[in-house]
């Protein structure tokens, strides 16, 4: 599909076009700090949402996801224009951008303090990124960390936390100046939000860091905030499982794995209070914390 624009998006450049007027309007909002590339520049991906019908004799209120011109996801309610892209995109890179070694995390950062937050989905990893966000920590990623071997860091995309079930209105409350989309349902992830990612995030997207910490936080009802200890060995075996591509690195990726663990304090984390959660996290960066 011809015309579009093209948008540097962390270290991608991404052709976006639609012939949706009401996805032209949210991905302007999400992505307008995001840089503009000139048309004829070098794009790693060719993406489209559009509307089903007259591509797949559907109804004009399905669209769907495509790229290099060919459909990549089953039809969706037009409704879902905005995460469809996020999950286009997300099957984008971890498909084809093997460059990298692509972990299942969020990565924030705060006073040169790197922070990986591996979690599956329920967990409330998302909820705790952006509450971390909208307090003065840096967005790299709320989905993918994607780490770089030969300049030994992890790198992020500033792209939009995807919000999902209760957290949305956690976060409507606890940060109302957070730049929030329109809630939508979806039949995968239940009711869905995003919250676009801070301008100085994107502006400072091509700092990665090494992580200083890797946390995998689970939300718990009541629960105090709490970092416990969690061995290296393990959290390398949750890593690789977290993994979108770890098997194709082989070795080489082993071997990253080894060295993002070797260089990190490992730990889980409890947390009902995002207030509590975010105190303990800027303990993280100011300090030297000890847990058991």
């Amino acid at each position: 599909m011809g015309g579009g624009i093209l948008l540097k998006i962390g270290p991608f450049s991404v052709r976006v076009a639609t012939d949706l007027p009401v996805f032209a309007r949210q991905f302007i909002s999400s992505y307008a700090d995001f840089p503009l590339l000139d048309a004829g520049d070098f794009f790693d991906f060719d993406v489209a949402v559009v509307r089903a019908e007259g591509v797949f004799g559907s109804s004009r209120r399905r669209v769907c996801f495509l790229t290099d011109g060919r459909r990549s996801s089953s039809e969706l309610p037009v409704e879902q224009v905005s995460p469809t892209f996020e999950w286009g995109l997300n099957w984008c890179i971890a498909s084809q951008a093997h460059q990298y070694l692509i972990i299942h995390a969020a990565v924030v950062e705060k006073d040169g303090v790197t922070v990986l937050l591996p979690a599956p989905p329920g967990s409330g990893k998302s909820t705790l990124c952006a509450g971390l966000v909208s307090r003065g920590w840096r967005l790299l990623s709320d989905e993918m960390a994607l780490y770089d071997s030969d300049q030994n860091m992890v790198f992020g995309m500033a792209r939009p936390v995807s919000l999902k079930g209760q957290s949305v209105e956690i976060i409507k409350q606890f940060a109302p100046c957070a730049r929030l989309g329109d809630a939508v349902n979806t039949v995968a992830k239940g009711r869905v939000a995003l919250m676009s990612a801070p301008s100085e995030s994107v502006f400072r997207v091509d700092e990665g860091g090494l992580p200083a910490w890797i946390i995998f936080p689970q939300y718990v009802p009541g629960a105090v905030a709490e970092l416990s200890r969690f061995s290296p060995a393990q959290t390398l075996v949750t890593l690789a499982e977290q993994s979108f591509n770890f098997d194709l690195h082989g070795v080489d990726g082993f071997e990253a794995l080894c060295g993002i663990v070797a260089g990190a304090r490992c730990a889980r984390f409890s947390y009902s209070s995002l207030d509590e959660a975010i105190s303990v996290f800027d303990d993280l960066a100011g300090s030297f914390v000890e847990y058991p």
